[in-house]
């Protein structure tokens, strides 16, 4: 085969994922090996990284079979996977413990101590973020409180896409969208910040080199080349974690292109041409795959998850299609009755992991379908939420929306979302999510495509658009009504909380 093709290198909490492109961005093949989950205890959330490795062989020997071509068919490699995860290497390159993941939460007494010892508003100016407990630093600090035998042994610290990174490069490294989510960085100077991890106390020599989404990090070795079968001597590139590689994958690679994923998760994903710092940390900031460009990032904890939720408890046995036609029936704004989301806490823009779903202004009047037409409004009200955050922050104007995940398969949840919003959403022929990302990545650092910005030109088109219509001037009378519910009972929640932590 002589045209030349890319593999993106997914490893997220679900599956280790394999997608082969070529460089028009059509898919040749794609396969995923699923992973579990452990939670030896309350909050902790962990995977054996020698699982991920096993998972990621697996697909990529699966892709040759289904794609009917060898490793010499690729001309670049590109990796993703989950965000902010903490993988400890010992000096031969041996696993210390196993990862501790994005949504583990056991770290809020480190939290708490990385805001004492280096400040918060300092920390925020610097890293982007205030300290959570989803990020790496924290971890660290945990495993040195906590497992200081582990500690003691530890000589390098990774990212769970970087641990692949390892196993076929032999080479230790990061990329900087990556590192810019694990609390250690500095968001400006695209690299570790000294003033962090001297107030930590973490030894300079743990940290790997960083390096930009598209820039080649080394190449696969001979080991790794016998057992997946790839080329040795095939380039590896720095890629990047799954929403910026998400974000690329889908053409959000410029200042005024929003992605947004309606998934189990709602993400708003706005790319900046500086580093700009929401003030009080309730947004994200963080290096994008796009060398000189950063992002914003606000996070729903409950965004298509609600509708699942809804359907399974209120409708079960329905399809979803069927639930979410129901809504039709009823006028925007559900005759004033609302749905707060927060089923899994809240991330942004209140970081409040005690938050709790409610319907409020029930009446007799209102049925199933305004119930149902309410949990669409409030995912709707509450990725406004993390817009108004992103504009009031100091991005520009948003000229477009680029809308991914399951959610948005909805015509009537896509038109809502574009009338709460008031932008024009747009879908693409791209539906692969970060690996297709971390692929087109891997095109640009192997020098088919001059830059990332125009190999999303040549490999993602828009297949489609939903303008704002007459509903939008309906919703602008009920928005600032949703945005009031939350501060009117965020301490209620906590007493509920406390009600329950005593029984």
């Amino acid at each position: 085969m002589h045209q030349k093709l890319f593999l993106g290198l997914d490893v997220s909490t679900t599956g280790a994922k394999a997608l082969l492109i070529n460089s028009l961005g059509h898919v040749v093949a794609s396969a995923t090996t699923p992973l579990t989950l452990s939670t030896p205890k309350p909050l902790w959330s962990e995977q054996d990284p020698y699982d991920w490795w096993a998972g990621m062989v697996n697909s990529i020997r699966q892709v040759w079979a289904q794609a009917g071509v060898e490793g010499t068919a690729v001309a670049g490699i590109g990796l993703t996977g989950q965000m902010h995860g903490l993988v400890l290497l010992g000096a031969a390159g041996d696993v210390l413990r196993p990862a501790i993941l994005w949504n583990d939460g056991r770290t809020q007494t480190q939290c708490d101590k990385i805001r004492q010892l280096v400040g918060k508003r300092r920390l925020i100016q610097i890293t982007g973020n205030d300290a959570l407990t989803g990020f790496t630093a924290p971890k660290i600090l945990w495993v040195r409180q906590h497992e200081p035998e582990i500690f003691a042994k530890t000589r390098h610290i990774l990212l769970p896409k970087d641990y692949i990174r390892y196993r076929l490069t032999d080479d230790f490294a990061m990329d900087r969208a990556g590192g810019a989510g694990t609390l250690l960085f500095d968001l400006r100077s695209r690299t570790w910040s000294e003033e962090v991890r001297q107030a930590l106390d973490i030894p300079a020599a743990w940290l790997p080199p960083t390096y930009e989404g598209p820039e080649v990090t080394g190449v696969v070795s001979q080991a790794a080349a016998e057992v997946t079968g790839l080329v040795a001597g095939t380039p590896v590139v720095g890629g990047g974690g799954d929403q910026a590689a998400q974000a690329t994958g889908v053409g959000a690679v410029r200042p005024g292109v929003v992605a947004l994923t309606l998934g189990t998760s709602g993400v708003v994903f706005a790319t900046t041409d500086a580093p700009l710092v929401e003030p009080d940390g309730r947004l994200h900031a963080f290096c994008h795959t796009v060398p000189n460009h950063w992002h914003f990032m606000g996070v729903m904890l409950s965004a298509a998850g609600s509708l699942q939720w809804y359907r399974d408890t209120l409708a079960p046995g329905k399809d979803f299609d069927e639930v979410v036609a129901e809504a039709t029936a009823v006028p925007p704004g559900s005759e004033g009755l609302f749905f707060l989301p927060y089923l899994s806490g809240e991330r942004t823009p209140h970081p409040d992991p005690l938050a709790r779903a409610a319907f409020v202004g029930l009446t007799l009047r209102h049925g199933r379908s305004h119930m149902t037409r309410a949990v669409l409004e409030g995912v709707a009200f509450g990725i406004k939420d993390s817009f108004t955050l992103i504009q009031n922050a100091g991005l520009g104007p948003i000229q477009q929306v680029r809308i991914s995940g399951g959610g948005a398969k909805s015509p009537l949840w896509r038109q809502m979302m574009a009338d709460v919003l008031g932008v024009e959403l747009v879908t693409v022929n791209t539906t692969e999510g970060a690996a297709f990302g971390a692929a087109l990545l891997a095109s640009v650092g192997a020098g088919v495509h001059a830059d990332v910005q125009s190999a999303c030109e040549q490999m993602i088109q828009l297949t489609g658009s939903t303008k704002p219509g007459p509903n939008t001037a309906v919703y602008q009378q009920y928005y600032p009504r949703y945005r009031a519910l939350y501060p009117a009972l965020q301490h209620e929640f906590a007493a509920i909380a406390a009600v329950i932590g005593h029984q």
